[in-house]
């Protein structure tokens, strides 16, 4: 298991069981975990997902598919702890979301 601490001081766990889950349904992200972990503790802005979910966006010039954001869909569950749901890269962040914080 992974901890990052997310822009609201609060530890995000990475479990195994959610990266196999990352990896099995986003190949692209094998290998990729740095990624995943920089994005949530020093993103571009996060934006507000469903249900109380956040979604942590940083964008890399260099990835397995070219230039792409990488977002990290992670709950804060209370002050003291959080864990990440999925994450991906992405070409284009959903630009209707509302974005709760920006760098």
């Amino acid at each position: 298991m992974k901890l990052v601490l997310s822009t609201s001081g609060i530890p995000i766990r990475l479990t195994e069981e959610r990266w196999g889950h990352i990896t099995s349904r986003h190949p692209e992200m094998a290998g990729q975990e740095d990624k995943v972990l920089e994005t949530l503790a020093s993103p571009d802005y996060i934006q507000e997902g469903d249900d109380g979910a956040k979604i942590a966006i940083l964008h890399f010039d260099q990835t397995p598919l070219s230039a792409k954001d990488c977002a990290v869909v992670y709950k804060e569950t209370d002050s003291a702890d959080g864990f990440v749901l999925t994450a991906y890269f992405t070409a284009q962040p959903n630009g209707t979301r509302r974005i709760l914080w920006k760098r």
